[in-house]
């Protein structure tokens, strides 16, 4: 039986901004398919980023993301009865698919304000290198620092 053919989807550019990272992150913010009410809450939390540093908000998305990215991971990999936590380079689609996850993660954690709110203030700080996201990325990289020694296990 032959594989599954592997396609890259192509996004189209957002309305407001004119880049793939908002339309890609209105995406992944979306749920239930409510992709209006997705839309306005990442629209409203650029323009809460661009009010209080500002910065271009698609750039400033743009930095945050950069920033959040991570470039090791770890996988777990069975070799003789054990299993190993084996470092491993992030690839490009997955780094962004990871940094999107988190930053709206961090922000869906905290409470007590609107999403545009929190969104807005974990954008803010990771541009900063700060905030929820920030500390996992470093957890990330911390943990493939500290089992560089079973990269011999790659695969």
């Amino acid at each position: 039986m032959r594989r599954k053919r592997k396609y890259t989807r192509e996004f189209e550019p957002d309305a407001v901004y004119d880049s793939v990272e908002v339309t890609r992150f209105v995406n992944k913010l979306m749920s239930d398919g409510r992709k209006a009410a997705a839309e306005k809450i990442m629209y409203d939390a650029l323009l809460l980023v661009e009010e209080r540093t500002k910065l271009n908000p698609a750039e400033a998305l743009k930095t945050a993301i950069e920033n959040v990215s991570p470039t090791v991971e770890v996988a777990s990999r069975r070799v003789g009865g054990a299993n190993y936590q084996v470092p491993r380079e992030v690839r490009p689609t997955r780094r962004f698919a990871l940094a999107l996850r988190w930053l709206i993660g961090a922000a869906q954690s905290k409470s007590g304000k609107p999403m545009k709110e929190r969104l807005a203030e974990e954008l803010i700080l990771a541009t900063q290198k700060e905030g929820a996201a920030m500390k996992k990325r470093s957890d990330m990289h911390r943990m493939a620092e500290a089992n560089k020694a079973f990269a011999h296990f790659k695969w």
